[in-house]
């Protein structure tokens, strides 16, 4: 039988990520997340949990930033630059 590639899907800066957070919140140090995350396909989840669930105006700040320093990427800015 010949051997076929299989190409490896696994992100594992993503995996990295995500293993840090579930670390930092078995130790409390991480009370609350708002997140959006890709699937397969083009599909993605967000959602909301803790202290983020719970005092949304500070979630939604938050979020503001991070879609400020996705702009950052898509415009090619460098996240090293000052302002």
């Amino acid at each position: 039988m010949p051997y076929r590639l299989v190409p490896d899907n696994i992100s594992r800066d993503t995996v990295e990520a995500l293993t840090v957070l579930l670390e930092g919140a078995k130790a409390g140090e991480i009370t609350g997340i708002a997140f959006a995350c890709t699937l397969k396909r083009s599909r993605y989840i967000t959602n909301v949990a803790g202290y983020c669930f719970n005092n949304p105006t500070h979630a939604r700040g938050m979020v503001a930033f991070l879609s400020d320093q996705l702009a950052g990427l898509v415009h090619g800015r460098d996240p090293e630059e000052t302002r």
